[in-house]
């Protein structure tokens, strides 16, 4: 019987890898420190372009009261696969991993992205390109707030998460953020690009909050990202992701 040739997947240079880790509560100190001790391991990485050790939440409304101490996270963006899969054979996953009960990892690329985090374009400006619309994709949002706009910014949320949840398409949302208050953001994954846009473009309390965005000037700093997803995999509460499949990018 012959082996079928395996199907080798290219992906663009800029690779992103989302990683959360479910950590018991008994082991939330020891997860506290590797939040405060991991970054000198990020430092001078091979390949690592970018990354930020995020904690999570609900995203209902971007306070204290959503914080999840159970989860915590891990963005990185890479200059290729290569490097993303070495880096996850290292120090900074095997600690992680030795704490966790469960673990989320999803790979990315990224089709488009506008805005700056930490001063910075993580994702870089990629180039236009179409998938097929039966393609995953995911969406990552992150704002720095002005502390004096921060109130009228939360009061504005609990529309928008409200009208989230009933979104078809939708798999899996969280908030991430790099502190529990004034950075804030958003992971989202969608079975498709027109679920996104559907919820982007189509919601009521998602459009009100885009045309409040300029004139409340909630935002000192902001990023939006939208991503083909590669796999998605592992477990995350009650969701389960999926065995990675071929990409199937169309034409640019």
């Amino acid at each position: 019987m012959t082996t079928p040739a395996r199907r080798v997947v290219k992906y663009p240079m800029t690779y992103v890898v989302l990683t959360v880790w479910g950590v018991p509560i008994s082991r939330l100190p020891l997860a506290l420190l590797r939040m405060g001790t991991e970054r000198l391991a990020l430092r001078s990485v091979p390949g690592l372009r970018f990354a930020k050790l995020l904690g999570t939440g609900d995203g209902r409304t971007f306070t204290l009261r959503d914080a999840d101490p159970r989860h915590w996270g891990l963005l990185t963006v890479w200059e290729s696969p290569e490097h993303a899969t070495a880096f996850a054979e290292g120090g900074v996953h095997r600690r992680w991993n030795a704490l966790a009960s469960e673990r989320l990892e999803i790979t990315m690329s990224p089709l488009t992205s506008r805005g700056e985090w930490a001063r910075t374009e993580p994702f870089g400006s990629p180039a236009p390109r179409r998938i097929a619309d039966d393609v995953q994709v995911a969406s990552i949002t992150r704002a720095r707030l002005r502390p004096s706009r921060a109130m009228s910014f939360w009061r504005s949320v609990p529309p928008v998460s409200a009208e989230l949840s009933t979104v078809a398409g939708l798999r899996l949302a969280l908030g991430i953020g790099e502190a529990p208050i004034g950075l804030q953001g958003t992971f989202s994954l969608w079975e498709s690009s027109s679920a996104l846009n559907d919820f982007a473009y189509h919601r009521a309390s998602h459009l009100d909050v885009v045309r409040r965005t300029g004139p409340e000037r909630w935002y000192a700093e902001e990023l939006f990202a939208r991503f083909e997803v590669h796999s998605v995999t592992g477990t995350f509460g009650s969701f389960r992701g999926t065995a990675p499949e071929p990409s199937r990018r169309g034409e640019e």
